[in-house]
């Protein structure tokens, strides 16, 4: 490919670019809006795990200590102005038991949103330049002497005929 060929393209893909990130970043910090308690209570429930059962989150669970989680935290959202994070936090502490689903964004946690994300972008970087590299070898033109070579050993074999059943 010549070079002004080249120079055409890359303006799309920056604007392709510009546009992903732009919608990623509304995407990521659009809020719904004002939500009743109802709403919270139900959102907050789906984030933990049931403590007795297993794979289940409080949402789901009928399980009476499912259903004291879900009261308390009725009660967190109905009485005190805590955001659902602190809520979260609280209701982690208060039942000593491992019932947080969706790890924390910070801290060492956090690695379990980034790392993905990360090798999602070498992952693309990689293969960008695997198939910039395979397209300059697939562009290449044989040449008298590549000509002279598959000539040579198309002679050196004898063309045999395959025996069919």
């Amino acid at each position: 490919m010549s070079r002004a060929a080249s120079l055409k393209r890359w303006p799309g893909w920056v604007l392709l670019v510009l546009v992903v990130a732009g919608l990623l970043a509304v995407g990521s910090t659009r809020d719904a809006g004002a939500r009743t308690p109802e709403e919270r209570v139900e959102e907050i429930s789906k984030q933990l795990a049931c403590p007795v059962c297993n794979g289940e989150t409080v949402y789901e669970s009928r399980n009476p200590s499912s259903a004291n989680i879900r009261a308390e935290i009725k009660a967190q959202v109905t009485t005190t102005d805590a955001t659902d994070d602190e809520i979260i936090a609280y209701i982690v502490q208060q039942f000593e038991a491992k019932t947080q689903l969706v790890p924390k964004a910070s801290g060492f946690e956090s690695l379990v949103w980034v790392l993905p994300a990360g090798a999602l972008v070498c992952a693309c970087v990689g293969l960008f330049f695997s198939f910039r590299r395979w397209r300059r070898n697939v562009d290449t033109v044989p040449d008298d002497a590549d000509r002279a070579k598959v000539e040579a050993a198309l002679a050196a074999e004898p063309l045999t005929e395959v025996d069919e059943p």
